[in-house]
């Protein structure tokens, strides 16, 4: 586990809070994330963990509370904030199967500069002809920098823990601050499991800042810095993972062990 640095944050989440009528689905969250630094949000199903993901990432509106990336206010839509310097992943990988994971990672390099990664996806669609051969040439080295061995093969011909890799892989080459990741681990193999778990100790030895979302709890005591556990939407235990982890909080919230 990298030890957190005593610098400005990179990502603050302040007081973020979101009803859907009477159901409170995040209240008053805050916690930040500094460089280096893996800040992993667990809980059970229905803890908040995605809603609050999808707020700081811009896919969904806050209540209340504010985001800053790198000391200033981060709003607006999802495409305005990956052009300032935040990415995500999905739990279910979003890549295109008829695509090479190559074809996959080169719209990554423009995605944060076009406008939106939508309009970057149109883009990639004209396929890699197009391309520069700079850019061909990065997104390769972006591909072996994350553990992608073959990047001629279609993903969808892939595993679903090489699709969740390309998918990291194209988030980092927009050279975001901070990167989301949402479960990343789930179903995966032990192969998968331990490639993508030495892609986000790259992102940490490169200086970036990592959201991590996921239920392994072993994983997350071995990559994560600090941990949020939510419960109902609320900040339930906040701290390290040594401390979450053999908490009350986490027993009864996490495990369901009464306190």
């Amino acid at each position: 586990m990298t030890a957190s640095t005593a610098t400005e944050p990179l990502l603050e989440v302040r007081g973020l809070s979101k009803s859907y009528g009477g159901v409170k689905a995040v209240q008053d969250i805050s916690f930040s994330v500094g460089p280096g630094e893996v800040v992993a949000l667990v809980g059970p199903n229905g803890a908040g963990k995605t809603t609050l993901i999808d707020i700081v990432f811009g896919t969904q509106r806050a209540d209340a509370g504010e985001v800053r990336l790198r000391g200033r206010p981060l709003t607006g839509s999802s495409e305005r904030r990956a052009r300032q310097g935040l990415a995500r992943t999905f739990q279910h990988p979003q890549v295109a199967l008829e695509l090479t994971a190559l074809e996959n990672i080169v719209p990554g390099l423009f995605g944060n500069r076009i406008g939106s990664f939508r309009s970057a996806w149109a883009w990639a669609w004209r396929g890699l002809s197009s391309a520069p051969e700079s850019a061909i040439t990065i997104a390769a080295e972006v591909a072996a920098r994350y553990g992608i061995d073959d990047v001629t093969v279609p993903c969808g011909d892939v595993s679903l823990g090489t699709r969740r890799l390309v998918e990291v892989a194209r988030a980092m080459a927009s050279e975001p601050a901070v990167l989301l990741l949402d479960e990343p681990f789930a179903s995966g193999d032990p192969e998968s499991i331990e490639a993508i778990a030495g892609a986000v100790r790259t992102i940490q030895e490169a200086g970036n800042g990592v959201v991590l979302v996921d239920h392994n709890v072993d994983l997350v005591r071995e990559l994560a810095t600090s941990v949020v556990l939510l419960n109902f939407g609320e900040v339930a235990f906040a701290g390290t993972p040594e401390a979450c982890m053999s908490s009350p909080a986490m027993r009864e919230v996490y495990f369901g062990e009464e306190a």
